[in-house]
């Protein structure tokens, strides 16, 4: 699984984050004999061995259970990446047969995690039961997800109770908080995801700082979580969210203020509000995004008297084009939670020149790669936070786009759900890290 994730045929988009790994840099990312011989040093740097310390043969060899890797630089916080799907395990010949759709098919899913993939209808639902053969014991629920973009519908199939978990939509807070039955079903508890108004680099007039700054400066965070999220978030002028090393509780760069907004404008290359190009604010068309695009772009409107275009995209299609740097919008709003909590994940995977995601705005910052390389392979925490800092220091000053709020988990759960752990990450449905823990008390159901 290592090896498919580095592979350049495979293109993983999470495959950067291995480049640690002695040869996975070069073979992922160089051409000809660069790439070739970097093939050739991941033969030292991924090896599976025997309990004598021997190269495995096959599949059979039951004592083949030690997975050994070498580093190109330190690495201090890759135990935690080794937790992520990026290696799971796959099988290689079921991913041959499958072909190019194999991932949309449950025949050739098989892991090592506590539920098995029985069946999956992409994009529709995916069935999952426990794995009897899961080293740290068997769950005792099935688990069916259903995929559904529009909140406002997953809302009424929690009503009719034909879920027992979904997110908690800011627009239903407040009729939650208002029901006796409703609100002792809110389960809200700290997240780990940051959000930002992401300003593409390479399209005017945010190839210009100055404009990304005022742009930056003229949102009014507080009022978009009264207004908007309905307190179901905090606003941040920060990447880091708070809880996680790296926080940076007094950052004051960018704050609220219309008359800073508009002089940044004034001191830009563009010289005048009147001289800025058309600009375009592009989400995925849900009812509820829609709400929260319009609020958006009327503020900016409040303090600089423009008028930018709502461009509403059938939501798989936006996710599709805001991947890609040539076709990534002018405009958006992205997230990010955390995959581990070391700022690591936070600085080198995302704002690092080249990573899958800054290059989907073009963002780059040289200086602050040689301060993220550093920190990556200092081993002393203490020397490796202050570096961190002073790194996002660089990328706060480097407006990338419009840091806006941090993020809570908050869902509605039936009554009959028991034995939920909850984690900062729970990104997906709470209990998820442990769902060994979670059973249905059915004698509750109606």
């Amino acid at each position: 699984s290592l090896l498919r994730t580095i592979d350049p045929a495979t293109a993983g988009e999470y495959a950067g984050i291995t480049d640690e790994i002695y040869g996975a840099s070069e073979w992922r990312l160089g051409e000809g004999e660069e790439s070739e011989q970097g093939l050739a040093m991941l033969e030292e740097g991924i090896q599976a061995l025997d309990l004598d310390g021997q190269p495995c043969t096959d599949y059979e060899q039951e004592d083949c259970r030690v997975l050994k890797l070498k580093f190109a630089r330190p690495a201090p916080y890759f135990h935690t990446v080794m937790s992520l799907w990026v290696v799971y395990p796959a099988k290689e010949e079921l991913i041959a047969e499958g072909g190019d759709n194999w991932w949309n098919s449950s025949k050739y899913h098989v892991g090592n995690g506590p539920y098995i993939l029985s069946s999956l209808e992409p994009f529709v639902r995916g069935y999952f039961v426990p794995n009897p053969h899961y080293w740290g014991g068997q769950s005792a629920v099935d688990i069916e997800f259903s995929y559904i973009t529009d909140t406002a519908i997953a809302y009424q199939a929690y009503l009719n109770d034909e879920f027992d978990i979904i997110a908690l939509a800011a627009e239903d807070y407040e009729t939650v908080m208002n029901n006796e039955v409703l609100s002792k079903q809110a389960m809200i508890y700290p997240g780990s995801c940051s959000f930002v108004v992401n300003f593409h680099h390479l399209k005017e007039p945010f190839t210009d700082p100055k404009v990304r700054a005022a742009f930056a400066t003229a949102v009014d965070r507080e009022a978009w979580v009264r207004d908007v999220l309905h307190g179901l978030g905090a606003p941040t002028l920060t990447w880091i969210p708070p809880g996680f090393p790296g926080y940076q509780e007094n950052e004051t760069r960018w704050g609220f203020d219309p008359e800073a907004a508009r002089q940044l404008i004034a001191e830009s290359s563009y010289g005048s509000i009147e001289n800025l190009p058309p600009i375009v604010d592009t989400f995925g068309d849900t009812p509820r995004n829609r709400v929260r695009n319009e609020w958006l772009v009327a503020k900016w409107n409040d303090v600089f008297g423009i008028n930018i275009e709502l461009n509403p995209v059938e939501p798989t299609t936006y996710t599709a084009i805001s991947k890609e740097q040539e076709t990534a919008p002018q405009m958006f709003i992205m997230g990010w939670c955390a995959d581990y909590p070391d700022p690591q994940n936070w600085l080198s995977v995302y704002w690092t020149t080249g990573s899958w995601f800054a290059d989907r705005i073009a963002y780059t910052n040289p200086e602050m790669d040689a301060v993220l390389l550093e920190a990556d392979t200092e081993v002393d925490s203490v020397e490796r936070m202050a570096l961190y800092k002073q790194a996002q220091d660089m990328l706060i000053d480097s407006v990338p786009g419009a840091f806006m709020w941090n993020d809570v988990n908050n869902f509605l759960v039936k009554p009959w759900v028991q034995g939920i752990s909850t984690t900062p990450q729970d990104a997906d449905w709470p209990g998820s890290i442990d769902p060994l823990l979670v059973d249905i008390d059915t004698s509750m159901m109606p």
